[in-house]
């Protein structure tokens, strides 16, 4: 009789073997397809239930010190026209990391350290010099953009911007960091494992990642989905997550600071289309900040297989 796929793996977390690239390091002895789709199903379940419920947790808990009527309460800060709007939203999201780090450790029956990367664990000084590298490549791409769809008005900054900044300081990066660990690192990897090819994982995850974005016109759904090949294929060849979760940090920041001084944080947050022009430049700005952090990558000689 054949021995049942086993889904759940509560033993001695499992090392993946010798040579192998980062999407398919949940490959390993006792690993199954039947874990990674079980796994899958896991994460989007608590990305459709968990997410929701801590961003209704959080607004609760930040409604007591604002007070008023909670029905309007909720309407201004869902619509960002309130700080508290894309902090909630930003922390509920940051709950992906945990989601991910259970399900690789519990379903998969990997130590989760590898889901930083094949060193295993946070490379924090590539880390470090990819964000300081994005400043300044996707500001300078953006800018140089400009030349051809003219400089933006700016004005003094949108009412109560010192309280948006401080927010989306600490908890944009720790959204974007979530999205990268649960899109790039977890999802990417059981894909890419289950199938045994690291660019159906790529592919996937892109793919993925753009459709959960909601409403949006053709060319913002290849600029979303452009931005997660890059990102993807920047674990490929640089072994871990630390370049993507760089790129998309800097970008989200980057792009409520440009809002709060040209039109305003609730303006940006309503954005479902864009012009082909600006996906392309946006879309030339991550392929220009990839080859920037591959390079750096190859300099720094950091490893893209497994020990």
């Amino acid at each position: 009789m054949s021995e049942v796929p086993r889904l759940m793996a509560v033993g001695q977390p499992a090392d993946p073997p010798s040579g192998l690239t980062y999407p398919l390091a949940l490959r390993h002895g006792g690993s199954s397809g039947f874990q990674s789709v079980f796994g899958i199903l896991v994460g989007f379940s608590a990305f459709a239930l968990l997410v929701p419920l801590m961003n209704q947790l959080v607004l609760r808990i930040t409604h007591l010190f604002r007070g008023g009527d909670w029905e309007q309460y909720l309407a201004e800060a869902g619509s960002y026209r309130l700080p508290e709007g894309p902090a909630a939203g930003h922390l509920a999201l940051a709950l992906l990391i945990p989601v991910s780090i259970l399900i690789v450790r519990y379903v998969q029956g990997v130590s989760p350290r590898w889901l930083a990367s094949v060193q295993p664990g946070v490379r924090w000084r590539f880390l470090l010099i990819c964000l300081m590298a994005a400043v300044v490549v996707l500001n300078g791409v953006l800018w140089l953009s400009f030349v051809t769809k003219g400089v933006p008005s700016f004005h003094s900054g949108e009412s109560g911007w010192l309280g948006f900044l401080a927010v989306l300081v600490i908890t944009s990066p720790l959204q974007a960091a979530a999205e990268e660990v649960f899109f790039r690192g977890y999802l990417l990897q059981a894909i890419g494992s289950a199938t045994g090819r690291q660019w159906v994982g790529v592919v996937g995850s892109a793919l993925v990642f753009a459709l959960l974005h909601g409403g949006q016109n053709p060319a913002l759904f290849a600029h979303r989905f452009a931005f997660g090949l890059v990102a993807g294929a920047l674990v490929v060849v640089t072994g871990g997550l630390e370049a993507g979760i760089a790129a998309h940090a800097v970008n989200n920041v980057a792009a409520y600071c440009y809002a709060m001084f040209t039109t305003s944080i609730a303006e940006l947050k309503t954005v479902s289309a864009i012009t082909w022009a600006d996906a392309a430049w946006d879309i030339a700005g991550f392929a220009a900040f990839a080859a920037v952090a591959w390079w750096l990558s190859r300099r720094m000689r950091l490893a893209t297989q497994t020990p």
